[in-house]
């Protein structure tokens, strides 16, 4: 199996302690091309390898000779950004959700076979390099950034709010402090981060102590979490004042040593005690040299001339709007709006992840209006929408004559999306055959038309979304697991409604004013009640069943105040009891499931309050089900 030019000069460590497959699988790589720098039998001889030899990826094995397992090898790979893929015989759930844990770029199973190899590893190889490219772009945006707060800044307050925006991307805090701290009356510049982009200027007054304290001596950028954060308050004041003061559990400190031989720093607090990793460090030791020009120039600046108000609280400096048409300021998304950000000025895969109706069109749409490629289609495709014959065609194009009924020349959706960005709705949905055309098109970024001659190249990014648990249907054989590594490169999973439940009250807010502004009136409130209930449901259809049922409020209420809403009773997650599904095949519940909804509606399915709305799905799907499932609808 022949292997690109890129791939054949990837250096690859084996880390197996039975010889015979050490040497065979070493026998299949330098066939293909690849320069094996060596094999070891156990994490002690692997991790001596690693340094001397610097392998792009390592294929491990799991049960070694020794104390420590492949598993604890592959952590410390995983700090030192050497991707690494599992070949073990050892593959129950327990060894798979562990090794699953250390995010590793392939797992294949023994005995293997050379196609299964090598196809892992390519895809490896493929994505430890964009991987790595994409911190280096996110390192080169830092920079571009930290020139551009230096630029604007009047002073220094508004210039490590600048740079504190663009770092809260890479590096998510609840609290930053920049400056010479722990000394008495030392000016420091500290931001408290609220939601989204809402961020507070905490007066340097606020965390000083009665007598001089110094900060611990940090010689690196070091991550300070559970007992040793807890040691760290205890020893040094004005940690210890902020993390009692906002409920901070963990923090990342940054040194910078300036040319006078002044000591400044970057505390990163976060709540969670877990928010830091390794590839905090990483990016941050790589932009040390910025951060300490930033310092060197900022500490010339002024101070604000504004005095702070007299309040215990700290003061508003900012305040925040939608973000990009998206609404929450929940936790959890808060975290996919920093994914966004993090991912739109790359070209990198996206796979959007989450149930019907939370919004991933929104999402991709998102990614695309924050990337270079903005001014160019955005072209979405929902690939369970497509009829199979017609996929290839639809896709890729078909030239005139191709087929019957091919009267002129189609050009595709990728190809319109050139330049752009395409969109593959459902991907989970898309059919087995037509996942292998699509796999070529990612590696090779040419597509080729029905009944075409020669290939097209294109230049198009792709960003997939499902609703399915794409690992099982690898597992089951509906999905390739090839094209699943080859979008899996940056997921973003996008919270249902119930778990983000202090965005509903604005989500129903903006719908209000959206559709009374359509519907040419004055905007209506809610009531108390309402407001309890909405926030209260559990919303299985999500945003989008939120939407039309705050539509349909509006229509009925004739006051200026929403006093009732029709939340369907059936749609809790508890099942009623005359709905006790038992143990039968998925058709077999699938077939009762939708009998008792249209029993509950009476044989209806368009409109309003007919299965199809209950069911979250279109009434064309509705029907093909019914069809399928051979349900009479005489019966109901």
């Amino acid at each position: 199996m022949k292997r690109n030019e890129n791939m054949a000069k990837k250096k690859i460590l084996i880390v197996e302690d039975q010889f015979v497959e050490a040497y065979d699988l070493q026998l299949i790589l330098e066939n293909a091309g690849y320069e094996v720098v060596g094999i070891a039998s156990d994490t002690k001889e692997a991790i001596q390898l690693v340094t001397e030899k610097k392998p792009d990826l390592v294929c491990l094995d799991i049960f070694l000779h020794g104390k420590e397992t492949g598993i604890d090898l592959a952590v410390k790979l995983r700090e030192s950004h050497i991707g690494f893929i599992y070949i073990s015989a050892n593959s129950g759930k327990n060894i798979l959700d562990r090794a699953k844990e250390t995010q590793p770029y392939g797992f294949i199973v023994k005995p293997f076979r050379e196609k299964d190899v090598l196809t892992t590893l390519e895809i490896a190889c493929y994505r430890h390099t964009h991987s790595l490219e994409f911190v280096l772009r996110q390192i080169g945006f830092l920079q571009e950034s930290v020139e551009t707060a230096l630029k604007n800044a009047k002073n220094r307050e508004e210039a490590t709010l600048h740079l504190g925006k663009t770092l809260q991307q890479f590096i998510p805090f609840d609290y930053m402090t920049f400056g010479k701290i722990g000394e008495m009356g030392q000016e420091t510049v500290s931001l408290l981060h609220g939601n989204f982009e809402k961020y507070q200027i905490v007066p340097p007054s606020s965390f000083t102590t009665d007598h001089e304290t110094t900060i611990p001596q940090w010689k690196e950028p070091s991550i300070i979490e559970n007992g040793t954060f807890a040691g760290t308050c205890k020893d040094f004041a004005p940690v210890r004042m902020v993390a009692e003061s906002f409920g901070m559990r963990a923090l990342l400190a940054v040194p910078i040593s300036l040319t006078h031989g002044d000591i400044y720093h970057f505390l990163f607090y976060s709540r969670q005690s877990d928010a830091y990793t390794n590839e905090h460090l990483f990016l941050v030791s790589g932009i040390l040299g910025t951060l300490a020009k930033f310092a060197e120039k900022v500490r010339t600046f002024p101070t604000s001339k504004q005095k702070p108000k007299k309040t215990d609280e700290p003061q508003p400096e900012t305040t925040t709007s939608h973000f990009e048409g998206m609404i929450g300021s929940s936790k959890k998304m808060i975290t996919v709006f920093n994914y966004i950000k993090k991912v739109a000025p790359s070209d990198t895969s996206v796979l959007i992840l989450g149930e019907s109706g939370t919004g991933k069109e929104k999402v991709a749409k998102c990614i695309h209006d924050l990337s270079p490629r903005k001014n160019h289609p955005f072209v979405v495709i929902n690939c369970g929408a497509i009829p199979e014959k017609l996929a290839e065609s639809v896709l890729f194009g078909h030239e005139k004559g191709a087929f019957t009924g091919a009267d002129d020349k189609h050009i595709g959706k990728f190809e319109l999306a050139d330049k752009g960005t395409i969109f593959l709705d459902e991907i989970g949905e898309m059919p087995i055959d037509l996942q292998v055309k699509l796999l070529r098109v990612l590696q090779e970024m040419e597509i080729e038309r029905v009944g075409g001659k020669l290939p097209i190249k294109i230049d198009t990014r792709v960003i997939a979304a499902t609703n399915k648990n794409l690992e099982e249907e690898v597992a089951a054989g509906r999905f390739r697991m090839d094209l699943y590594y080859r979008l899996y490169i940056f997921p973003i999973t996008v919270p249902a409604l119930r778990e983000r439940k202090d965005d509903i009250a604005a989500l129903a807010d903006h719908f209000i004013d959206l559709y009374c502004s359509k519907m040419g009136r004055e905007k209506l409130s809610i009531s108390e009640e309402i407001h309890q209930e909405i926030v209260s449901y559990q919303w299985p259809g999500n945003i989008r069943q939120l939407e039309h049922l705050i539509q349909r409020s509006i229509l009925l209420t004739e006051g200026n105040t929403i006093t009732e809403i029709d939340i369907p009773a059936s749609q809790n997650y508890d099942p009623e009891p005359e709905m006790p599904f038992g143990i039968k095949t998925i058709v077999e519940n699938e077939r009762d499931y939708i009998s008792a909804i249209l029993k509950k509606c009476k044989g209806k399915i368009y409109g309003s309050g007919g299965a199809a709305e209950l069911l979250n799905i279109p009434p064309s799907t509705l029907n093909s089900k019914i069809k399928k499932l051979g349900i009479q609808l005489k019966a109901f």
